[in-house]
């Protein structure tokens, strides 16, 4: 899904939208993962699935995905999402916001 994300990070450039991510891999294999991939949004890497990012928002299921809209409130927490899915519910808060 990173082609996926790569282009919805593109596409709301400039928007009041962002792309944050929670890796629990070792930083040495998301060095890799983000270069291969040329992944460019920001990530917390936790190394563990104890780490405070992961317990603080109780994460339970990897992945999970925030919409967060532009006052803060999260607004969906999504397990395993299509593309299709997630792009509409982007798409319906950036519509509010417009």
């Amino acid at each position: 899904m990173y082609a996926h994300e790569r282009s919805l990070v593109e596409r709301y450039q400039g928007k009041p939208f962002a792309l944050l991510g929670v890796n629990t891999d070792p930083l040495e294999a998301v060095q890799q993962i983000y270069e291969k991939n040329k992944i460019s949004w920001r990530s917390w890497v936790q190394g563990s699935t104890e780490g405070p990012v992961p317990i603080k928002w109780d994460i339970q299921t990897w992945p999970t995905i925030f919409l967060i809209d532009h006052r803060g409130i999260i607004r969906h927490r999504l397990g395993v999402v299509s593309p299709h899915e997630l792009d509409a519910l982007i798409e319906r808060l950036m519509s509010e916001v417009e």
